[in-house]
């Protein structure tokens, strides 16, 4: 713990800045000062927080509500979602290296991270009681079915996934049983193949498995300012009347907007993402740098691109944004030429949002004061950010999940259906809504 530095040990006491500063009785001004490497803390100070980080880790160490595997874990999404309902995770899975990265910096003081899951054998995973997973979508070939029955040989479902990652997800469920899944995937996994993809799927898992599921495409747009519909696939090893029809999501309609999520003029810079600048009559103004403006000729080409397909009456073209709108799916294209969401300036060109504001899109950042860590390029967060799974969604579902996980692993007790998820708002929202 001798290497730590400020930032990480309050991030590791799960503290905000405002938070923080209460606890050691100091400004925030100061805090930032300290984080941004301005000032150094005295070490008084760092000590009161490793004091209070080896109790909480202490505390910690009481048997979690669940154990849980984060499969294909990309950035830690599904993760987060699950220990904000008291899980531990015990087994991390993701083969790219600079989302294993991301992973690591935000979950600094863990396991380690395994590679391809493919060359992981089932009894090497940890025992656990729910099985994350944000499978790639793959087809599924029919040639091994043909073989067996050939050979005169039975086969199911799962022979039919062979080859392919979901597989995977198959063969660990059946080694270790563990009592729930949650899967999530793309919202045509439906329709992907002709519906055979998601039949076979179903199938695996109900007829091969024997697991009861329950399912349920969600727009994340009652939690962030983005439509993103993504098809969630919950099992369990036993019939605990699990229905996710029964769950209230929030409406799409009167979620927040890009107001909430953009860097506003009064937050407090961060180097790479924003700049301090004159704007109008504002002095010492906060906003996104001009690097994330973009150049006249990629401006003039997608005005181009867009008035093309309109004539051809397609529906193809840039999403410019203002801050009161609600922004389409952030995709892991994005860093080509951030089409999908724009965000318009005043006598400018329209600009990409910065990574840090892609992570407030995905629910990584609950709050202006709080910052998950990027340690990577932009073109690689753009990626992670648009690959990843949004976070209060997750939370949400987790929270309707526990209370049948829990009927499983302790049958004598009695559970409450959980109440949807609402995260505390921050200090400045409560201040504008007096």
């Amino acid at each position: 713990m001798e290497d730590l530095s400020f930032r990480a040990l309050r991030e590791m006491n799960g503290l905000s800045i405002d938070e923080t500063a209460e606890f050691l009785e100091m400004n925030p001004k100061t805090i930032r000062r300290w984080e941004a490497g301005e000032t150094k803390p005295k070490k008084a100070y760092i000590e009161m927080l490793k004091h209070r980080l080896e109790g909480r880790m202490g505390h910690q160490e009481e048997k979690p509500a669940f154990r849980f595997i984060d499969l294909f874990a990309g950035i830690g999404g599904m993760r987060r979602g699950f220990e904000s309902v008291g899980g531990k995770c015990v087994f991390t899975s993701e083969w790219d290296s600079y989302a294993q990265r991301t992973y690591r910096a935000n979950f600094p003081d863990d396991h380690d991270i395994a590679g391809d899951i493919t060359k992981v054998n089932a009894d090497e995973i940890p025992e656990h009681d729910v099985l994350l997973a944000g499978f790639p979508c793959q087809p599924f070939s029919i040639a091994g079915v043909s073989k067996l029955g050939s050979l005169g040989r039975q086969h199911g479902f799962m022979d039919k996934t062979q080859g392919t990652l979901f597989f995977d997800v198959l063969r660990i469920l059946k080694h270790h049983r563990p009592a729930a899944f949650l899967l999530e995937n793309v919202k045509n996994l439906r329709s992907h193949n002709k519906g055979d993809t998601f039949r076979t799927i179903v199938g695996a898992l109900e007829n091969d498995l024997g697991y009861k599921i329950s399912c349920r495409i969600v727009d994340a747009k009652g939690y962030v300012p983005q439509h993103r519909e993504r098809i969630f696939i919950a099992g369990f090893r036993e019939d605990t009347g699990f229905d996710f029809e029964r769950l209230e999501f929030r409406d799409p309609k009167t979620g927040p907007t890009l107001e909430e999520i953009l860097h506003s003029y009064d937050e407090d810079p961060e180097g790479h993402y924003t700049t301090t600048k004159k704007i109008g009559r504002l002095d010492n103004v906060t906003a996104a740098d001009d690097r994330y403006t973009l150049s006249d000729k990629l401006w003039t080409y997608l005005q181009g691109y867009a008035d093309k397909h309109r004539a051809a009456g397609n529906g193809f073209g840039f999403g410019l944004n203002t801050p009161k709108d609600k922004a389409r799916t952030l995709s892991a294209r994005y860093y080509k030429d951030g089409s999908e969401i724009l965000i318009a300036q005043a006598r400018k060109n329209p600009r990409r949002l910065t990574p840090r504001e892609c992570a407030r899109l995905m629910g990584f950042d609950p709050d202006r004061e709080t910052r998950m860590d990027i340690p990577v390029s932009d073109t690689r967060a753009y990626k992670q950010f648009g690959n990843a799974v949004v976070v209060p969604v997750v939370a949400e579902i987790a929270r309707y999940m526990k209370p049948h996980v829990m009927r499983i692993l302790d049958p004598g007790e009695l559970f409450e259906a959980a109440e949807p998820f609402t995260p505390e708002p921050s200090e400045e929202l409560r201040l504008e809504l007096g």
